[in-house]
C-alpha cells in the first residue's frame, strides 16, 4: 500500500507539474510569437520586456476599474501595440539602430509603469489585488496555442504570411514584386506589440492577481531567447517556450524545499535556474539559427 501511496504521489506532482508548465509558459508563447512576426519582417525586437510590462499593468488596471478581465486583457493587448508604434516610429521611418531603440524602450516602459501605478495607486511598487473571480482561469492558455497555429497558418498558407517573410528574408524582391516592404513592417511590429502585451496581460490577471514593479522579470527576454532556439518557427518556438517553462514551474516547486540530501539550498539559487538553463541551451544546442537573411537592416530602395 505504500508504494501504490508513494506511485500515486509521483503521479500527482507531475500532473500538477505539466498543468503548471503550460500555465507559466502561456506569457512565452504570446511574447515569442509576437518576436516571431517582427523578425521574420526584418525588425528585431528586443522590446519584447517593456510591451509585456506595459501590456501587464495595462490588463491590471483596467480589470481592477471595469471588473473585466475580458476588457482588460484587450486593453493590455493595446497598450503593448501602442508601445511597438513608438519603437516602429523609430526603426521604420527613422532608422535608428534597432537593438538601441528596443533597449531604450525597455527603459521607458520600466520608468512609466510605477510612475503610472503612483499616480493611479498612490504606490510605486504594485496595484490592489484582483479578486480570483474577476482574473482569467484558464483560456489564456489555449488562446495562446490556438495563436501558435493561425501564426503557423498565416505564414504557410497566406499571401500575407509570404509577403511577411519575404520582408525579413529578401525585401528587395518583395518591393520589385509591387508589395511596399515598410507597410508590411509595421503591421508585422504593431502585431508582435499586441501578442507580447497578450503575453504581459496573461502575467498580471491570470498567473498572478495584481501588477507589481518590473513584474516581467526578464521572460522579454527569455521569450526571444525561445524564438532564436526554435528558429523563428512558431511551433518550434511555442516548444521552447515550454522547456523554459518547465524550468521555471520546476524551481517554483523546489522553492518548497529548504534542504536537499542533508545540504541547505539556498533560495536564490533556486530561482536563477530558468535562467541559467536558458543561457546553456542557447550556448549548446543553438547551433545555426536561420537568422533572417535583412534582420535589423532599414529598407530603402
Amino acid at each position: 500500500m505504500e508504494a501504490a501511496g508513494g506511485d500515486y504521489s509521483v503521479f500527482v506532482l507531475l500532473d500538477e507539474l505539466g498543468a503548471s508548465t503550460l500555465r507559466v509558459s502561456t506569457p512565452l508563447v504570446f511574447a515569442a510569437l509576437g518576436g516571431l512576426y517582427s523578425e521574420r519582417a526584418g525588425v528585431v525586437n528586443i522590446a519584447l520586456e517593456g510591451m509585456m510590462l506595459v501590456g501587464a499593468f495595462g490588463a491590471a488596471a483596467t480589470t481592477l476599474s471595469t471588473h473585466n478581465p475580458w476588457l482588460g486583457g484587450a486593453v493590455g493587448l493595446a497598450s503593448g501595440m501602442a508601445l511597438a508604434a513608438i519603437y516602429g516610429l523609430f526603426v521604420i521611418p527613422l532608422r535608428a539602430n534597432q537593438v538601441v531603440a528596443g533597449t531604450a524602450i525597455n527603459i521607458l516602459a520600466m520608468g512609466i509603469t510605477p510612475f503610472l501605478c503612483k499616480i493611479l495607486y498612490h504606490v510605486t511598487s504594485s496595484t490592489p489585488s484582483i479578486p480570483l473571480t474577476e482574473r482569467f482561469q484558464f483560456f489564456p492558455v489555449l488562446a495562446a496555442w490556438v495563436a501558435v497555429l493561425l501564426t503557423w497558418m498565416i505564414l504557410q498558407r497566406t499571401p500575407g504570411g509570404l509577403w511577411l517573410r519575404f520582408a525579413g528574408e529578401n525585401p528587395h524582391a518583395l518591393d520589385a514584386a509591387g508589395i511596399p516592404v515598410n507597410p508590411v513592417r509595421w503591421v508585422a511590429v504593431l502585431a508582435s506589440g499586441a501578442l507580447a502585451g497578450l503575453g504581459g496581460a496573461t502575467l498580471s490577471i491570470f498567473l498572478s492577481s495584481s501588477f507589481s514593479r518590473n513584474m516581467t522579470a526578464g521572460r522579454g527576454f527569455m521569450a526571444l531567447a525561445a524564438l532564436i532556439f526554435g528558429k523563428w518557427r512558431p511551433l518550434h518556438a511555442a516548444g521552447a517556450c515550454l522547456l523554459f517553462g518547465f524550468f521555471e514551474a520546476a524551481q517554483i516547486r523546489l522553492q518548497g524545499f529548504s534542504s536537499l540530501g542533508g545540504w541547505s539550498v539556498p533560495a536564490e539559487f533556486v530561482q536563477v535556474l530558468p535562467y541559467v538553463f536558458t543561457v546553456l541551451i542557447l550556448a549548446g544546442f543553438a547551433g545555426q539559427t536561420g537568422t533572417p537573411r535583412a534582420l535589423g537592416k532599414p529598407f530603402s530602395r
